[in-house]
């Protein structure tokens, strides 16, 4: 019950045992009536929840996700692990407890009070035409209290501060060939967003001559790459003391944030912009300021936008404490006959390997081949296994 009142909404159902089969619950009236009392003697604060009696056989317990977490058993929240409840650790129980209170890490306040603004003042003065920097501005941008000083927010915007940053590797033909790295931390995350915009630009920018004019080109767009580096700053979890990770290969840059999505937003709204739910809602607001990031969860679509007219798409990977996003590079797609003719029967729908057999007449072998080199370039992704496995763009 502390479980899924904490992390989303649950059943738990009694009267069936462990191998899935009903084998009901004596007088399930009265057990109700016990549930009850165990819960009202065991979670605090109360949780959201009903009983119910099937076929007066089985009691269902249904338990609602509450907005006045933590829900404690015993002084302790629980979260699932698989089939297990186990005990959250220390920061997610202080994130559960900001969320209990309507707040947000980037509010609490700062450790120290002595913090300079260089780059935010000169940002401000360049995107937003502030050209009075005092501490009236702080108040407007919510970094700044006569209560309780700084937050974290300030310290994270100030030219020098304790919080992790920018890991960013360059990696040869493999892993194990690093030929360059660049460690960007201890400073302003706007300094951050600057800098690793730079290191991107060193590697994935060239120039193309067309008659007397140079052009710059990036073989992975910079639209891309600018929105998920400003996204993961800002939506990242400061109180986990990781970098971000951007690795830059041949063939692609992959960007990892620590912490996964924020409470009240799942995988599908994420992936397709429905809601946006900011995790440092203060950061959030700064960056959109200064035209850094849109307001609207717009973030995703923009990356997507951003490859529309490419084989090759982005990807997200989603796990409980990292988000990570792949950007292929969209440059030198020489694709075969064959190849294009594969890719095109793809639209909306998983296709299996029997239907892209049928529909574009070629052997079961030849397709075989073609689907193994499209997913190991990205250009097809795999879902499912033997029998059921299928391929979609």
């Amino acid at each position: 019950m502390s479980a899924y009142a904490n992390y989303g909404t649950g059943q738990i159902k009694f009267g069936i045992n462990d191998e899935g089969q009903v084998i009901g619950i004596d007088n399930p009236k009265q057990t109700c009536l016990d549930i009850e009392n165990r819960i009202n003697d065991s979670i605090s604060p109360q949780p959201n929840y009903s009983l119910s009696i099937d076929n007066d056989k089985i009691i269902i317990l249904e338990v609602q996700e509450g907005m006045e977490k933590p829900y404690l058993y015993k002084g302790k929240a629980y979260k699932r692990n698989d089939t297990a409840s186990i005990p959250v650790s220390r920061g997610e129980l202080n994130r559960l407890t900001l969320i209990g209170v309507s707040s947000s890490y980037d509010e609490q306040p700062a450790m120290v009070d002595d913090l300079k603004f260089t780059q935010l003042r000169q940002e401000l003065l360049e995107k937003a035409g502030i050209d009075q920097f005092n501490q009236d501005i702080l108040k407007t941008l919510n970094l700044y209290s006569e209560s309780s000083g700084y937050n974290h927010a300030a310290e994270l915007l100030a030219d020098e501060n304790q919080f992790a940053g920018i890991d960013m590797v360059r990696f040869g033909q493999n892993e194990s060939e690093i030929r360059k790295r660049k460690t960007i931390n201890h400073i302003s995350i706007l300094t951050q967003f600057h800098r690793s915009i730079t290191a991107f630009r060193d590697y994935y920018e060239y120039e193309v001559i067309k008659g007397i004019n140079r052009e710059k080109r990036q073989s992975i767009p910079i639209e891309a790459f600018r929105e998920a580096i400003a996204n993961t700053l800002v939506h990242r979890t400061w109180d986990v003391a990781a970098n971000i990770q951007v690795s830059m290969y041949e063939n692609r840059l992959e960007v990892v944030s620590p912490g996964g999505l924020p409470f009240g937003i799942s995988e599908a709204e994420y992936l397709k912009g429905y809601i946006s739910v900011p995790r440092n809602p203060i950061l959030a607001n700064v960056f959109f300021r200064l035209n850094y990031i849109e307001m609207f969860g717009t973030g995703i679509k923009r990356i997507q936008a951003a490859y529309q007219d490419s084989l090759q798409q982005p990807q997200f990977f989603i796990t409980e404490n990292a988000i990570r996003v792949v950007l292929p590079v969209v440059d030198n797609q020489n694709l075969t006959a064959d190849e294009s003719l594969v890719l095109e029967q793809f639209t909306d729908e998983n296709l299996s390997k029997r239907d892209l057999v049928e529909l574009t007449g070629l052997s079961s072998s030849k397709i075989n081949r073609l689907l193994k080199k499209l997913t190991e370039e990205n250009l097809l992704i795999r879902v499912g296994a033997g029998r059921s496995t299928k391929y979609h763009h």
